[in-house]
């Protein structure tokens, strides 16, 4: 399997956990973590349900992936994530000193790339636009039907 294959397939699985958050009133957007081709942690926002700003999928899984690794460094492992981090996400991820991260839609309000784009760590690999209309979708779908 080439590497867009297996991106692609690990942003499915992404992709269901974004639906989880949507299904649960949360903006959705889900996040994978794999390390040496084995998911580890699965998450969705969960900023509503636990009223804490803070919950979102990539701190959620980034946590996750810790526990399960039984330490704070992900030097080998891959985020799968629907949406662009914000911010304090992609200082998460920098701390965590992940690998690689793949994200799927661009967010050009809260994105990363437009207010730190140094945040992650400088051996983090990044590839964007997996399935992006896929990502983008589900947002505007989940938004649309807010207002």
């Amino acid at each position: 399997m080439t590497q867009e294959e297996q991106d692609i397939r690990f942003m499915k699985m992404a992709l269901d956990e974004a639906k989880a958050a949507a299904s649960e009133g949360e903006i959705p957007v889900g996040a994978i973590v794999v390390c040496k081709g084995m998911v580890i942690a699965r998450a969705h926002n969960l900023t509503e349900t636990l009223t804490d700003v803070t919950a979102h999928a990539e701190m959620q899984a980034i946590t996750a992936a810790a526990s399960y690794l039984g330490g704070k460094y992900l030097d080998q492992c891959t985020l799968y994530v629907t949406l662009e981090p914000c911010t304090m996400c992609a200082g998460a991820i920098g701390w965590s000193q992940l690998q690689r991260l793949v994200y799927g839609a661009s967010d050009p309000k809260r994105g990363y790339t437009i207010f730190a784009p140094a945040a992650l760590h400088p051996k983090t690999q990044v590839t964007s636009g997996i399935l992006a209309d896929d990502c983008a979708q589900i947002v505007q779908d989940f938004f649309k039907a807010k207002r």
